[in-house]
Parts: structure tokens; sequence; C-alpha cells
């Protein structure tokens, strides 16, 4: 039996607040034509009516990720819970080509939930394991189940129990309200961080997802914090004169890149953690922001309109030396690595407004994925698969994610207030 490594829920929830207004729903807005048929039967419950419903958690995972396409229950005829009562061949006439099924059962004041994966085609079992999960942790538990199937077919790690972080904007004028938010990667189980009547902005998760660094304007002016979310416990690692700006983690946790005005313009700087310094990296006429660190922690990136227009470059810290990445349209910025390094995600407007591309590192290619009109803040799912963003829907502002391939997305509006600056945690198991 293996259990779920759910010890960093219990962990950060001791500093949240009681669950918010800023509940998140998903809604599919395009599917992946490619998606490959896979069906998650109901998991069995011994007659027990559970607070969540496995198999549909799992089934929604799947979908949204944009690589599978779930059957509905509707369309299934038979309903098994284990595998060696299905029966391929009637599967098979359903045109499924993988098959997942299990059951749910108490386990003390937790659950254990039993569940198998069938290759249809194949004819065979490619997996099955039970997962025990505490009282208030079935969602967890089927987060975790996705991530193992999802893995077991597509060769690449499933990033359904990671968390998002978020800010919330409500009210107008003098009465706003603003809010830091996270939760699941599908959002559900929001819970608020901080909130203050002053803007924030740019959260960045730790390589570790034990800290979120941010910038407050608490104090009447842009200051860095850094809030470990465990205990709440949250330290201000800047306020100097002018922008303090764009926090960004080092992939070993040891430093901050930022962009910082205190010396003129705004230009990018990397603070040790342990003693606050800062090394000033570039030293331009043009404002230098949004940095981003390349995965093997050797490069940054950052936006400069040195060229006449925001353009995204690439910083070497060994060499110092700087170059020009984008070159497609008048217009990129915000840039984030993928995971592999071998791309970057970013904002880039065309005639269709401002919206979410990719470009590969290689070729210099650069591909549109979202379809929206009004794009920022991108932030990439840890294994790549997927990118985050803020967007407009009518007259608020909401999440979307897209895959990183274009073929699907979904959007996740909340009831109240605007969503915005997104950004996704590091896994976090």
């Amino acid at each position: 039996m293996k259990a779920l490594m759910t010890a960093w829920l219990g962990v950060m929830m001791l500093c949240f607040t009681t669950l918010a207004q800023a509940q998140l729903t998903i809604e599919i807005t395009r599917g992946n034509d490619r998606a490959t048929p896979i069906a998650v039967v109901p998991f069995a419950t011994d007659g027990e009516e559970l607070p969540e419903d496995v198999a549909q958690v799992i089934s929604d995972d799947l979908e949204r990720s944009g690589h599978f396409a779930p059957l509905s229950r509707d369309d299934m005829f038979d309903r098994p819970s284990r595998s060696e009562d299905v029966s391929y061949g009637e599967w098979s006439a359903l045109d499924v080509r993988y098959l997942v099924v299990g059951e749910v059962s108490r386990d003390g004041d937790g659950y254990r939930i039993r569940y198998e994966l069938m290759d249809v085609s194949g004819s065979q079992r490619m997996l099955g394991e039970t997962v025990t999960a505490g009282s208030g942790e079935l969602r967890g538990g089927a987060h975790f189940i996705s991530d193992q199937v999802f893995e077991e077919i597509t060769g690449i790690r499933g990033a359904f129990s990671t968390r998002i972080a978020y800010v919330t904007a409500q009210g107008v004028g003098d009465d706003q309200q603003f809010g830091l938010y996270v939760a699941d990667a599908d959002g559900h189980g929001s819970q608020r961080v901080l909130e203050s009547g002053q803007p924030i902005l740019s959260p960045a998760w730790s390589p570790d997802g034990q800290k979120l660094a941010y910038v407050s304007f608490e104090s009447g002016r842009p200051a860095i914090y850094v809030q470990e979310l465990a205990s709440g416990q949250r330290v201000r690692m800047t306020s100097f004169e002018g922008l303090n700006s764009a926090p960004a983690w080092s992939p070993d946790g040891r430093r901050l890149a930022m962009s910082l005005s205190k010396d003129g313009r705004p230009e990018i700087y990397v603070m040790d953690i342990a003693d606050r310094s800062v090394q000033r990296l570039t030293n331009s006429s043009s404002i230098d922001t949004e940095p981003d660190w390349a995965p093997d922690g050797e490069s940054l990136l950052f936006t400069s309109d040195r060229s006449g227009g925001p353009q995204i470059y690439r910083y070497d810290l060994a060499s110092g030396e700087q170059e020009r990445l984008t070159f497609t349209g008048n217009y990129n910025a915000r840039g984030r690595f993928a995971p592999d390094g071998d791309a970057i995600f970013l904002i880039h407007r065309s005639s269709n407004g401002y919206q979410v591309a990719r470009q590969d590192l290689d070729s210099g290619r650069l591909v549109t994925l979202s379809e929206t009109r009004w794009d920022e803040s991108p932030s990439v799912a840890p294994n790549g698969t997927m990118v985050i963003f803020a967007t407009r829907q009518g007259d608020n502002g909401v999440l979307s994610a897209v895959s990183a391939d274009g073929r699907a997305s979904y959007r996740l509006p909340s009831a109240q207030g605007d969503v915005r600056e997104p950004a996704w945690s590091p896994f976090l198991n």
C-alpha cells in the first residue's frame, strides 16, 4: 500500500484564514481534438455518500490537461470497480483507449482509495495501488491518482497536486480591497494569505513551495515581502526609494532577482537572501524589469525597452553578456522559461491583441497560444504542459489556462471581484 504524501497540505493550512470568497471554478473553453479517449468509471463506495466524487475529480483533472477526452458517464453501459470485472471488448467498442476503475472505503478517520488503470487496446492492467487520504483530503487523494495516471500514460509527471497563487481586487476607488490567495491547481480550496487596502502584485513561489514573495503597497510605496505559508510570518526584503518590483526566486532558493529603480531607471538586481546584499546586473538608459531564472540558474530573462519597445532579453550571469531573444512584432514581455529551458512563454502583441505565446529558443519560432485579447502575467506549470494567465471576461479579470501546444484551454472565473497575477507552484511532493 502506498500512502498519500499530504503532510504539506496540513502544514500550509495552519496560516490561512477561513475559506475565502475568491473560490474559482473550471470552465473548459477549448478541447483538444487529438485528445486520447479515456473512461474513469465512478468508484464503488459500499453505499456510503462521500464528500467528494473521486472519479469525477480524476476525470476533470485529465480533461483539463488537454491530453485526454473522458467518456461521459451517460455513455457507460458497465461500471466495474476491479480489473478482473472489465470486459475489454465492450470498452473498445466505445472507442475507449484507457480505463480507470476503483473503490473508496473508510479507513479510521480517513479513507482508502484503491484504483487501477487498464490499457483497453492491449487488454492489460497497467497500474494499480491503494492510496490513503486523511479526513477532508479526498480531493487531494484524487489529484494524486490523476498524477499517477497521467505520468503512466504520457511519461510526463502530473501537476494536478500543485497549487496556484493569485491576487483579487474588489470594490472601487478608496474602498478597494486586495487579497492574496492560494488554491489547488483546479481552483478548489481557495485560502486567503494576505488582505490589504493597498495593491498586491507579482506573487512568486519559492522552489520548495513553502514561501511566497510578492510586492505590497501597504506602507504607501512598493516593497518586496517574503511570507512563510506555514506560519504566516513575513519579512520585508526591500523598501528602497522608487520601484521595488517583480521578485523571482533562483532555482536554489538562495537569491531573489528583482527590478529596482533606487539608482535611477528600473534595472535588474539580484539579492542574496541570507545577508540582503544586492548586486546590480543591468545598467542601461532603458527600463529593465520582469526577471525570470533559467532552470539551471545560469541566466535570467528580463523585459527591456532598449530597442524602442518591450522585448525579452537574456542575461548570462557568468559573462554578463546580454542577448535579445524576441524579434517577432514590436511588443514581447513577461518572459517565463519552460521547465526544460528549451522555450519561453510570454505575452505577445499582435493584431488580435495581447496574447500568450510560446517561442522555441533554438529556432526563434513564436506561436500564439491563447485566443483572448487582454492577456497578462503568464505562469508555467512545473511539468511544462500548461500556462496559466490573467485575462478579461467582460468587465471582470479572470484566470485562464492554455496548453503548451495551444490545443486546449480552460477558464477559472471567480464569483466575486477581479482575479489577476497568477503564479503556479512548483511540485509539492
